[in-house]
């Protein structure tokens, strides 16, 4: 089978997808698969050896689709706005591709924390009290008490803030706005931080991974994301009660959303129960990543777990006609 990975992005992420998108390569090299790679620069470039060198974006994209008609899979390993938000699914689909993860409608709501948030709490799950403010109103903004200030639309907690007091609001509204014009102020919730991994295999059967609990200093930033600080606990150590709710809610909104492939739910575990924080619906695909850790310890290998995405890709938006036909061309 022919899978084209896709690495790269133009946004904050870019690198972090680099390191999924060659980790992912390499798995599936190793699970017999013929691979071939695409790197999407900063700039948006899709660069093709011996093709894209002085394209533009557009260009370059033109060149890169012969790429899309010769396989019969994309992995796209990019996370973040332009990757993750559902965009490089939508051109698979329009392409009627296979694709690995989530279609456009899931990609962009699960980017979209706000709307995000609307999805959970209409699906019985609940989420912390928050308001968004449009870059141009920051000056407005009230300090409500300690409040986290994230952009709406961003990943890996780029220009996320834990703010104390009022003199930090405004330095912090001005972080976020550099990632979104969007921004989310929500009110702190105290709690475990607990992730949930959820897979969707060929056939639509889906089912969660053992929890992992996440141990930082503080707010689970970005550089505590990167730097090593970070400690984690896979199984988390948790009452059965506990991993049902958790595992029942991860579900709910997986399937809310109508996720595919893998996708993980960050929850605060309180006393009153889980409280969905945010959704990743391609999230960090290295060996080291929270969703690998969480199915290794499930017995899934990361070699499998990366097969398992590619046997479960379907052509974004397809009906089941053209979902029979890229399985019978695959065959």
């Amino acid at each position: 089978m022919r899978v084209l990975v896709i690495g790269g992005g133009q946004n904050a992420e870019h690198e972090v997808s680099l390191a999924s998108a060659a980790a992912v390569a390499e798995a599936l090299r190793l699970g017999g698969y013929d691979v071939s790679t695409v790197t999407i620069s900063r700039q948006g470039v899709w660069e093709v050896a011996g093709v894209s060198e002085g394209a533009t974006a557009a260009g370059s994209l033109a060149l890169a689709m012969p790429l899309l008609a010769d396989c019969d899979v994309v992995f796209p390993a990019v996370h973040g706005p332009l990757g993750e938000d559902g965009a490089l699914a939508a051109l698979c689909g329009l392409a009627g591709v296979r694709v690995v993860g989530s279609g456009p409608r899931a990609g962009a709501i699960g980017m979209d924390k706000w709307a995000t948030k609307l999805v959970a709490e209409a699906a019985g799950l609940r989420t912390a009290r928050g308001r968004v403010v449009d870059a141009a109103d920051c000056g407005d903004a009230e300090f409500e008490g300690p409040v986290v200030v994230k952009p709406v639309s961003a990943g890996s907690s780029y220009g996320v803030s834990l703010v104390r007091g009022e003199h930090e609001l405004g330095p912090a509204l001005r972080e976020a706005a550099r990632f979104d014009r969007r921004i989310l102020i929500e009110e702190v919730v105290q709690g475990r931080e607990i992730d949930v991994a959820v897979l969707r295999e060929a056939g639509g059967f889906r089912w969660a991974a053992p929890p992992l609990e996440i141990h930082a200093a503080g707010l689970f930033d970005t550089a505590t994301k990167y730097d090593g600080s970070a400690r984690f606990t896979v199984p988390a150590q948790l009452s059965t009660a506990e991993t049902t709710s958790l595992t029942r809610a991860a579900l709910t909104m997986f399937d809310s959303l109508g996720c595919a492939g893998v996708a993980r739910m960050d929850f605060f575990l309180t006393a009153e129960g889980p409280v969905l924080n945010e959704v990743n619906t391609m999230p960090g695909l290295t060996a080291a990543s929270q969703a690998p850790r969480m199915f290794a310890a499930a017995d899934v290998s990361y070699v499998d777990l990366v097969s398992r995405l590619v046997r479960a890709a379907e052509v974004p938006g397809g009906d089941g006609a053209r979902r029979r036909a890229g399985l019978e061309r695959v065959a």
